[in-house]
């Protein structure tokens, strides 16, 4: 299945979408590490208070089974094991006065711990 995004057109291999703001916010991150083999790889590994966590970090590995899907110059890379627990996910990024940061948006995720970093 092919996908457009802005201005890129990729094969779609996982479900997850990263936002405009978001793609945004992820290059300037990486422009300023001056680096450009970094990809943004999002993980779902046992553990929080809810049974899971999500763990985001830039990554320049490429690992077997590995899904990527590129959005306006940024690479989203998530794990095999990751990417049934992900499907529908979008990745934004939040500037207010409450929150800064990327959220995750999960429609698999029954419930939420209070803190927002952990799922069931």
């Amino acid at each position: 299945m092919t996908e457009m995004t802005g201005n890129t057109v990729t094969e779609k291999s996982h479900g997850v979408v990263l936002t405009p703001t978001a793609a945004v916010k992820a290059k300037a991150l990486m422009e300023r590490e001056q680096r450009d083999d970094l990809r943004l790889r999002l993980v779902v590994k046992a553990g929080g208070c809810s049974g899971f966590k999500y763990d985001m970090f830039f990554d320049e590995r490429d690992n077997d089974g590995d899904a990527i899907v590129a959005f306006d110059g940024v690479e989203v890379v998530v794990d095999k094991k990751s990417a049934p627990y992900l499907d529908g996910a979008s990745i934004d990024y939040e500037d207010t006065l409450h929150s800064s940061g990327f959220q995750i948006n999960n429609p698999n995720a029954a419930s939420t711990c209070a803190c927002g970093d952990s799922f069931n």
